[in-house]
This record gives structure tokens, C-alpha cells and sequence, in this order.
């Protein structure tokens, strides 16, 4: 089980408040009470202590791991579910079931009346590997930095489950050897069978009504397809925020076709890296 811990360790933490659960749109619901219907509900843990070495400055980082209340069995129920149905977020769906996202709390965001938030899909080669062919790494630590830097911090909403845009490790390095033949980001995806972006935001979403609740926020992104999810699951007043970092000459083809698919990306800022 996904969400099992020792009962004993699992009651103290309820108790002690380190154990919520919450419903889809970020209410409080009884953490020891079995899931009974087919609604989404996520489990989270924290907060707890995380910090952080970014040089000269050690921020208060508070860090919240959170996982959907789902059951092995159930995961094989939703499979053969999505199979049947033919629903083109299949991975990304079988995903979210499994992943467990995080939710780093940087500084004191709930002082603040519009919260900096970033939400951010991962990416191993970028994120841990540091890889240049993508923009995602710098985007992740410009985004923690940016957060350091304000007055109340922000929220880093850190998506396990959105590897590849959604189609996991994989595919994804199926997907580089395609890029290396020639094929674009998208394109790639399409030739295994996949689409553009099959991310699932519905657990961001959930994790934002939680934690900024009804606040307007600034959402750290240059991909307006990310805003209208989140307004789809409820979410209002979000101001988007330019987010560019790590430009070079590797992820160039990369980003032109991320601009070209709707990224608010100019012209001149891809060609900042010649």
C-alpha cells in the first residue's frame, strides 16, 4: 500500500496534527476513517524541517510530502479503467495515483496576500543530473532563490509524477533518441503513440486550495495551458510571472518548440544564448 504506515506510528501522527488528510478542494477530512467513495483525497505529511544550503544564505524550508489516498488494488482498477475508456491522460492519471509530490514551504508565505508559488514538473536529467537540454534545473533553483529573495517566501509544489510531461522516465529517453533523429519535443511524443503534454494538475491544484486557499497568487510559469488547468480545478486570481532560466545553446531547438506549442517565450531571449 502506497499510503500504509505502522498503525501505531500512524495514530501518533495524527494526533500530533503531522498526519491530515484533505479533499479536493484543500478541506480538512478525518485521516483515519477508510476512503469510502471514489473521490480524490490526499494524505500528506509535515511539516518538517528541511534545510536548505543556497551559498551564503540557509532559508527556512518547511517541507509537506503528500500522496493520494489509493490502494495497490485500486491503482489496478483505475488501469483497467483507462484501458477500457481509452483516455488519452492514462499514464499521467496511473501517475498521480503513485506519486508522491512535495510541497516545500519557503520563508512565511501564509504572511503574504499573494503568494509566489511555483509548480513544477519533475525532471531527473534536469533537476538532479543537471542536464542542458532541457531549461528545467535552473528553473527549479531560480525558482527557490526568487522565493528566498521575497519579503514572505513562496510555495514550491514539486509534481513527482510529471516526469516527460507526463509519460514517465522511459518514454522520455525514448523520446531524447527521437530529438537526436531530428524530431522536436512534441513531435517525439507523438511518434510513441503520446500526447503533447498528458500532464494531470488535479493534485497541484488540490495541494494550492490547502495551502494558499482563497488568496489571489503568483504563479512562476510561461505556459498558459499550466493556468488553465488549475483554473479548471477551482483555482482564481492567479497572476502568471515570466519564469526564464537557463537558456543555452543545447535546449535552444527545445525552447523554440515550446514557444512555438504556446510558451510565453520571445524570440530574443532564445537568442540570448548565440
Amino acid at each position: 500500500m502506497f499510503t500504509y504506515l505502522n498503525p501505531k506510528i500512524r495514530q501518533k501522527l495524527i494526533e500530533s496534527g503531522k498526519l491530515i488528510r484533505i479533499n479536493a478542494k484543500g478541506r480538512n477530512i478525518d485521516p483515519s476513517i477508510p476512503r469510502v467513495d471514489d473521490s480524490i483525497s490526499l494524505n500528506i505529511l509535515g511539516p518538517i524541517p528541511l534545510p536548505l544550503d543556497l551559498g551564503t544564505d540557509k532559508p527556512e524550508v518547511f517541507w509537506y510530502a503528500a500522496v493520494r489516498t489509493t490502494e495497490l488494488y485500486q491503482v489496478e482498477s483505475l488501469a483497467n479503467k483507462l484501458r477500457e475508456t481509452g483516455d488519452q491522460n492514462l499514464f499521467a492519471k496511473l501517475a498521480s495515483s503513485m506519486a508522491i509530490n512535495s510541497v516545500l514551504v519557503i520563508g512565511t508565505p501564509d504572511k503574504s496576500e499573494s503568494p509566489l508559488v511555483r509548480v513544477h514538473s519533475s525532471c531527473l536529467t534536469g533537476d538532479v543530473f543537471s542536464s542542458q537540454r532541457c531549461e528545467c534545473g535552473p528553473q527549479l533553483m531560480h525558482a527557490v532563490d526568487r522565493m528566498n529573495k521575497e519579503d514572505n517566501g513562496g510555495y514550491l509544489i514539486y509534481m513527482a509524477g510529471h516526469e516527460g510531461r507526463g509519460i514517465g522516465l522511459w518514454a522520455k529517453a525514448a523520446t531524447y533518441l527521437l530529438q537526436d533523429d531530428g524530431e522536436n519535443t512534441y513531435q517525439a511524443n507523438q511518434s510513441l503513440g503520446l500526447e503533447d503534454d498528458s500532464r494531470d494538475f488535479s493534485d497541484a491544484a488540490t495541494l494550492l486550495h490547502y495551502f494558499v486557499r482563497e488568496r489571489p497568487f503568483r504563479l512562476l510559469t510561461n505556459n498558459p495551458k499550466k493556468i488553465n488547468d488549475l483554473k479548471a480545478f477551482g483555482l482564481k486570481n492567479i497572476t502568471p510571472i515570466k519564469h526564464i532560466a537557463g537558456i543555452n545553446q543545447n535546449n535552444k531547438r527545445y525552447l523554440e518548440a515550446k514557444r512555438d506549442w504556446g510558451h510565453v517565450i520571445d524570440d530574443d531571449e532564445i537568442k540570448s544564448a548565440d
